[in-house]
């Protein structure tokens, strides 16, 4: 079973700028982490070709130094990994990136399952997953809590809906959005780490693409932009009520009356 996990690079901190005039986040010289919840998926790929073989590659989307992710996930376990990076593809929304991605993958090879994370902790949007199976014409299957078995060419997984658990097949390939807290993801290896050399991470662009086409990339390919960014309006008006506590449950009455709260 071949196995491509999709992961991303997000920023290692909440305190992070907006860029005014884009929208976007500013990423340049921010420290940065691998997606919380696509260590899940790794380690889901990783159990999966433990019971059943085969290999576990990675992708990512993103600058040059997202090749850091890529490289921790070697260290976990993956063959190898691939990163798009372009400036044509800075600046996507989901249905973009969804777009992206899924141009990636067609370019690095085919696989049995493509296996994401639940969200990503910079834009939460859970969206990504479904859009790039979408374009890619294969099934796909969110809220993952594991995979039991693999039969006959098809999966068999564990799916947490709003008021229930169920399982339920799936024809190869197909993706799976995981859910998190799921397994224990393991530590990458030190001594792998060492050992990772170039020829392990490669990188795509927009030139290598089949679908040449620029507006299907980046902000032109994106459907939905960012109008406005301002911060939350902070409110450090503080009242003090003194005196017994009829006088103060009085005091906090004719206060929520006053602003017509009560």
């Amino acid at each position: 079973m071949n196995i491509l996990v999709c992961i991303k690079q997000v920023p290692g901190s909440s305190n992070v700028e907006v860029d005014p005039v884009t929208g976007v986040l500013k990423r340049d010289g921010v420290a940065s982490k691998m997606n919380p919840y696509d260590l899940y998926s790794i380690e889901m790929a990783m159990s999966l070709t433990e019971k059943y073989g085969g290999t576990v590659e990675t992708i990512t989307m993103g600058p040059p130094q997202a090749k850091s992710v890529i490289v921790e996930s070697i260290c976990m376990g993956a063959k190898k990994g691939t990163v798009l990076s372009d400036r044509k593809f800075a600046g996507a929304d989901v249905l973009a990136t969804a777009y992206t991605i899924s141009q990636g993958i067609r370019k690095v090879g085919k696989f049995d399952l493509i296996l994401c994370g639940k969200q990503t902790t910079d834009g939460d949007t859970a969206q990504v997953g479904a859009e790039v199976a979408e374009y890619l014409g294969i099934p796909h299957v969110a809220n993952v809590l594991s995979v039991e078995e693999v039969k006959d060419g098809k999966a068999y997984v564990t799916v947490s809906l709003d008021d229930m658990v169920v399982t339920e097949s799936v024809q190869l390939p197909c993706l799976l959005c995981a859910e998190n807290d799921i397994n224990s993801p393991r530590l990458p290896s030190y001594k792998v780490q060492k050992t990772v050399t170039d020829d392990l991470v490669r990188f795509i662009s927009f030139a290598e693409f089949e679908d040449q086409d620029a507006n299907h990339y980046g902000l032109n390919g994106s459907a939905t932009q960012v109008e406005r960014i301002f911060p939350p309006e902070k409110n450090t008006e503080k009242h003090s009520i003194t005196g017994d506590s009829a006088a103060q449950a009085q005091g906090i009455f004719d206060l929520l009356a006053s602003r017509k709260l009560i």
